[in-house]
C-alpha cells in the first residue's frame, strides 16, 4: 500500500463520518451532505484509479 493509497483512505472514511454526522444532526444541510458526497466519490474514484483491477477492496458507499 502506498503513502497515497492510504492518505486517500483516510480521507475516504473522514469523510464518510462528516456525512454521517450532518446526516444525523437535528436540521441536515442538504446541500454540505451532498457537497460531501460528491468529494468522498472523487476519493473513491481516485482510489479505484490506484488499483490493479480498479475496483478491487472499495465498498460501494
Amino acid at each position: 500500500m502506498t503513502a497515497r493509497f492510504y492518505k486517500l483512505t483516510e480521507l475516504h472514511e473522514k469523510l464518510d463520518e462528516a456525512v454521517r454526522r450532518e446526516i444525523n444532526r437535528r436540521a441536515p444541510d442538504q446541500f454540505k451532505v451532498m457537497a460531501l458526497k460528491r468529494r468522498k466519490l472523487r476519493v473513491r474514484d481516485l482510489l479505484a484509479r490506484l488499483t490493479p483491477t480498479g475496483r478491487q477492496g472499495i465498498p460501494n458507499t
